[in-house]
């Protein structure tokens, strides 16, 4: 009795935060629908950033790239992304350390839902002959990553203004101690994989 008490006091103190259809989700059917399994509200598994980055092969030659692809970057995360640099120089790549060649964004709280929510309900389902996220893309630690090759699948990105088409890499960070729930936390958020093969 105690527990399921503690528990709605949990969730109502989270749904107060801000709203949004997959935090509200989060609060109202996971943490209740996980919290046996966890043995308490804080076990539960949660989203803790999104992290989006696009890397720039033609920056050394374009700055303008990189302006371009910064301000996409903004539109797309409604964030100021970061300029990343070469961590070392690669000289069968020409890239020198230090060089820039690339951008990032990283979301947290509301933003990080908000944008969790248009991947799923907007950019995914854009995807042409989409059918579901590979199961495999887990490291270790139960991080996500996936990608998409080309920056128009959101809706913020016109096709007659790009200068270029570009990928970007999208890793989710949760608080999942294996791959195995965190599978389970992004499958219940709603992100779609493929099925399973039996």
């Amino acid at each position: 009795m105690a527990e399921a008490k503690k528990t709605k006091t949990a969730t109502k103190s989270a749904a107060k935060k801000f709203h949004n259809r997959v935090h509200e989700k989060y609060v109202n059917e996971i943490i209740p629908a996980l919290t046996s399994k966890y043995g308490n509200v804080n076990a539960v598994p949660k989203l803790v950033k999104i992290v989006v980055n696009t890397r720039l092969g033609d920056v050394k030659d374009n700055t303008k790239s990189l302006t371009a692809a910064v301000e996409e970057l903004g539109l797309i995360t409604g964030q100021k992304p970061m300029i990343t640099t070469a961590k070392k120089s690669i000289s069968n790549f020409k890239i020198r350390e230090g060089q820039k060649n690339g951008a990032k964004v990283t979301l947290r709280n509301k933003i990080m839902y908000e944008f969790f929510d248009k991947i799923i309900s907007v950019a995914l389902p854009r995807v042409r002959d989409f059918s579901g996220l590979s199961r495999k893309s887990f490291d270790q630690f139960g991080n996500y990553t996936f990608g998409f090759k080309e920056q128009l699948v959101f809706p913020e990105i016109s096709y007659e203004k790009i200068e270029k088409v570009r990928g970007m890499d999208i890793t989710i960070v949760t608080t999942a101690k294996n791959k195995e729930d965190s599978l389970e936390l992004l499958d219940k958020l709603g992100l779609p994989f493929k099925k399973e093969v039996k």
